[in-house]
């Protein structure tokens, strides 16, 4: 997958080729649904649920009822890209 830098993050960040910064994809929460998590890796729709089906999502996908969600965490990580931010990672625990 192609990056090119972008303004609207901290210095270094990227943009994938749909335009999903990992600020953007942070934002989603902990889960989202196929469609977005498609778009995030440059895969249609009907590919994408193809792919659900067939076990070979690029990243795990639950399952709950009815509805398939993906952990973000996981499409984080099939991007290389630290699940917490520097700011997350700082914090001190209590």
């Amino acid at each position: 997958m192609n990056s090119v830098p972008t303004t609207d993050d901290a210095p270094g960040a990227a943009l994938t080729a749909a335009g999903w910064t990992p600020a953007r994809i942070r934002a989603l929460g902990p889960v989202t649904d196929v469609p977005t998590a498609a778009a995030i890796f440059g895969i249609g729709r009907s590919a994408a649920y193809e792919l659900v089906q067939r076990g070979a999502f690029p990243v795990p996908v639950l399952r709950i009822g009815a509805r398939y969600r993906v952990p973000v965490a996981a499409i984080l990580t099939a991007l290389h890209l630290p699940v917490e931010t520097v700011d997350e990672q700082r914090r001190p625990t209590t």
